[in-house]
């Protein structure tokens, strides 16, 4: 039953990433907000259910990207297994923890899809991905990742109350 709230939260987030995220843009850029979403649910100590969310986000943005659905699913899954190695590792900084998911997410979601896209054939130069997709999507996922974090943390305790 815990997990359930993750299919109204989810579903609500990608449709706000399509909708009205996407379209405030710094230069090319925009926030990934299921992205830091899943980081903040993933360094929660007490959630089980990391790997679900991370299925279920792949699974939604994939259904509203232009990508290959495998850019999703390996993007998504690998932001749940960084986050947990940070989890059982750097737990005494969460906020830390949160913006090196953040960074690294961020960084290999532009990764795959610059490769993906290279692949197929778009012609695109990695100077001007970097900077004017990739730099300005990092500032403002690293900036939505402190209130995200807090959200999550309170949703967090909601979900798996601490037991007295």
């Amino acid at each position: 039953m815990r997990n359930l709230i993750a299919f109204p939260l989810l579903g609500l987030v990608v449709i706000f990433q399509s909708s009205i995220i996407s379209q405030m843009r710094l230069l090319a850029g925009f926030a990934d907000l299921p992205l830091v979403l899943l980081a903040a649910w993933a360094l929660q100590d007490q959630v089980d259910s990391a790997w679900h969310w991370g299925a279920v986000t792949a699974l939604l943005v994939s259904f509203i990207s232009a990508t290959n659905p495998v850019v999703a699913v390996l993007g998504y899954l690998f932001v749940v297994f960084f986050a947990q190695i940070l989890q059982r590792r750097v737990w005494h900084a969460p906020l830390i923890a949160m913006f090196s998911v953040v960074f690294l997410g961020t960084l290999w979601m532009h990764a795959l899809s610059f490769v993906f896209l290279r692949l197929s054939g778009t012609p695109l130069s990695m100077g001007d991905a970097a900077g004017l997709i990739t730099l300005p999507s990092l500032l403002l996922n690293i900036l939505l990742a402190v209130p995200i974090y807090a959200f999550m943390r309170d949703l967090a305790y909601w979900v798996y109350p601490v037991e007295e």
